[in-house]
């Protein structure tokens, strides 16, 4: 088979496990764990925090080990904590379980990213890596999507659907150790990289945004919950259209080779802007949400795509460093907005929690690459090491 098709259908099933099953898949069945475990949104945001907390140490971590290691080891890892981490969120006795569940499941996100980098750079040649790797990156999109129709399908049995997703958890970790192949950096890389111009400016940019994203992450189905009145199927329904929107976000390299990354990068902060006023104004009823949910899910699984790319072509002799480099500050971003955002709706409303972070999203957009439309970022070859099966 075509390594980049064998490389890149894994990858986009493990992505959709990771991200779409153990690590936002919260932010949907929240109104039903909310409702058993009580939680309230103060809780609620330290839980999805610590979520994003976790993926921050595990990403450093994966980049680490990949370049050591390998990233067949790493990405087959990555699948068996989410399944154990899911496992636990299905078996929650108690909040502080629950918090230390939800850590767990999604650390495997940070674990992920890194090992499919590198896999893609050591496997598939260059022309096609950024589109590859795009096409994995919207495996998120997937899982989000697929997430929701479980949840319409099984009425909010959340516990039930966490155990079902752990085991699909386990059933990636068996594909990845026999699809990807031991792609390791050059023993003479290592550590953190060398922070530069182009580095700070992706570090503020991704950091922003991820900031912004967890209004609707964390806190989309409460939101349409306490809003618009809508019960678990309408919330599962928005899940299911960000997840499809999201899907748009495979085409993230192909639209920054054809347009360069800063235009891509700033189209795509507004319409996060705009989808995060649609879905939690509570001014708008019927499909207005939907849409908007649609759009976040286009419009972040772009985002994430553009920084992939970002920071791969900024190392591109460590590409699972230079993803963990932006992936990471999405994460630290959403570390601190998912408290902050359950502490403004909890203090000021909705309305200005909802405001405040439209702008956010906005405020990335000063951070530009660097790059002119259409000229690719580097032609520097990678350089890796690939004992492939």
């Amino acid at each position: 088979m075509n390594p980049a098709i064998r490389i890149g259908a894994t990858g986009f099933g493990l992505i959709a496990v990771c991200y779409g099953f153990a690590r936002f898949a919260f932010g949907l069945f929240l109104p039903e764990i909310d409702g058993e475990l009580h939680l309230g949104p103060s809780v609620s945001g330290l839980i999805s925090g610590g979520s994003f907390a976790g993926y921050c140490i595990a990403i450093i971590a994966s980049a680490m080990l990949t370049e050591r290691i390998g990233a067949r080891a790493v990405a087959g890892g990555a699948a068996l904590v989410a399944a154990l981490g899911m496992a636990g969120i299905a078996l929650a006795p108690t909040p502080l379980f629950l918090a230390l569940a939800v850590m767990l499941a999604g650390s495997s996100t940070g674990l992920a990213s890194p090992p499919m980098a590198a896999a893609v750079a050591a496997a598939v040649r260059k022309s096609r890596q950024d589109k590859t790797n795009t096409v994995i990156n919207a495996g998120t999109s997937a899982g989000v999507a697929l997430s929701g129709a479980v949840a319409l399908a099984i009425a909010g049995q959340w516990r039930m659907a966490f155990g079902a997703f752990a085991a699909v958890a386990l059933v990636l970790a068996v594909a990845a150790m026999f699809a990807l192949p031991d792609a390791r950096g050059e023993s003479r890389t290592g550590g953190f990289p060398s922070i530069g111009g182009t580095m700070v400016r992706l570090i503020l940019a991704s950091f922003l945004m991820g900031a912004a994203s967890t209004a609707l992450w964390s806190f989309g189905g409460q939101l349409v919950s306490q809003q618009m009145g809508w019960g678990t199927g309408g919330s599962s329904l928005l899940w299911t259209c960000i997840g499809a929107g999201g899907i748009a976000g495979a085409w993230a390299g192909t639209l920054v080779s054809r347009f360069g990354l800063d235009p891509v990068h700033r189209v795509f902060l507004g319409l996060m802007a705009v989808s995060i006023l649609a879905v939690g104004s509570g001014l708008t009823s019927g499909v207005v949400p939907l849409v908007g949910g649609a759009v976040f899910g286009a419009a972040y699984v772009m985002l994430t795509g553009v920084y992939l790319v970002w920071g791969t072509n900024a190392l591109p002799e460590r590409p699972a460093t230079g993803l963990m480099v932006g992936f990471l500050t999405i994460a630290v971003g959403q570390t601190a907005g998912a408290p902050v955002f359950g502490l403004l709706m909890a203090g000021q409303g909705n309305g200005a929690a909802i405001a405040c972070f439209a702008v956010v999203a906005l405020l990335a957009g000063f951070f530009r690459s660097g790059t002119l439309p259409g000229v690719a970022t580097t032609t520097t070859p990678v350089s890796v090491r690939c004992a492939c099966r």
